[in-house]
């Protein structure tokens, strides 16, 4: 297997890596301590072609394929991962969930929007009693005439307060999994309220929201897929974003070992800079270690996605161990740190903070190993 990146994905990445450096880098601090990213990232983001990566230019995308996709979304993870989050959540949860399961109307109201940036898009799957167990959601759209009446609330909503566009899913029909239908929302809609969540611990520029969803009322050509196919929609984005997720967390954990690699060539104790203690090179060797294993396998998911092949379970490894390798990654950083990793004039405080939250969303790490033992099984462990 050849891993090597061709011409076109090495110079993605440059330019991810360049434009980071520019608009992101600069500003991290300042945005996590005012909880509040600056909104004219968004078309800075268009601008270079993220928000609309393999998406096809006829749908107002920039093409490109899920390799070159996860190294754009390293790049955004190693620089700030409020930043990433407004990409993976607006593009990879919903715009590539359009491209799939959306009419050719539905495509071209909304994609074209959603990659130039004029509208962003949220995923409204998470509810107050509802995280995991998503699939008894209590959202619910009654049947009126010809319009849907949708009620019921959504929770830690990324792009939550920022969003145009929010896909909902709600309950049309029986109890469970086979109940539940997608519904693309304008978030202007009449009876559509959102808040924004503060005193996260992580992501605290992001914007984070609740959604009250008050009556909204939506026609047929808002419903996405099949009616009863919510559930499936939920799923399948979630397993691309999973990959997603992973890629983010590579770039953070690839954002802690270069700190830690210059912060130990920087400090000296006992005469002499403390890289060269055999215990801190032990720090810095498993962070390596642990960073290209997780690239390994982001790779790995990205490649059955662009191979039209089932790439479930690996998104389920790679997020598992990614997000995993993040924390601990960060962890080993704030040692190498020592009492200076622990204040927010440096930057791994605020990668351990941000790390932290990726074993809980899009599956927590223990629905990852249940899903992983599904898979190899074939017993579910969830019923």
């Amino acid at each position: 297997m050849d891993l090597s990146l061709s011409e076109e994905q090495a110079a993605l990445r440059e330019l991810a890596r360049d434009f980071i450096d520019r608009e992101v880098v600069p500003h991290t601090r300042e945005w996590d301590r005012n909880e509040q990213v600056d909104r004219a990232i968004v078309g800075k983001l268009a601008g270079v072609g993220f928000l609309g990566m393999t998406v096809p230019e006829e749908y107002g995308g920039s093409g490109g394929d899920h390799l070159s996709y996860c190294l754009m979304m390293e790049e955004l993870g190693r620089g700030d991962s409020a930043i990433r989050g407004i990409v993976s959540v607006s593009l990879g949860l919903v715009g590539k969930t359009i491209l799939v399961y959306g009419t050719e109307e539905q495509k071209k109201h909304w994609l074209t929007r959603l990659c130039t940036g004029e509208s962003l898009a949220c995923f409204g799957l998470t509810e107050p009693d509802t995280g995991s167990d998503a699939g008894n959601l209590a959202t619910k759209a009654v049947r009126d005439g010809d319009e849907w009446v949708l009620s019921g609330s959504k929770m830690f909503i990324t792009n939550g307060t920022w969003a145009d566009l929010a896909l909902v899913f709600a309950r049309t029909g029986e109890a469970g999994p086979r109940g539940v239908t997608a519904f693309l929302v304008p978030t202007d809609s009449d009876g559509f309220t959102h808040r924004e969540i503060k005193g996260k611990l992580g992501l605290r520029g992001q914007s984070t929201g609740e959604l009250v969803l008050d009556g909204v009322r939506v026609g047929d050509d808002a419903v996405l897929g099949d009616l009863g196919q919510g559930f499936k929609i939920a799923m399948a984005a979630l397993d691309k974003g999973r990959m997603s997720v992973a890629a983010g967390c590579v770039g953070l954990a690839r954002a802690a070992l270069e700190a830690s690699v210059q912060y130990a060539g920087e400090r000296h104790q006992f005469g002499r800079p403390i890289a060269g203690f055999q215990l801190v090179q032990q720090m810095l060797a498993d962070m390596a270690v642990g960073t290209d294993a997780a690239r390994l396998l982001v790779w790995r998911v990205a490649d059955l996605v662009d191979r039209g092949e089932k790439f479930s379970g690996e998104a389920s490894m790679a997020k598992l161990y990614a997000s995993e390798n993040a924390v601990a990654a960060a962890n080993l950083a704030i040692q190498v740190y020592g009492g200076y990793g622990y204040l927010d004039e440096y930057p791994v405080a605020k990668i351990l903070r941000d790390a932290r939250v990726m074993t809980l969303y899009e599956g927590t790490s223990q629905v990852q190993k249940l899903l992983i033992g599904r898979g190899l099984t074939g017993i579910n462990a969830f019923t």
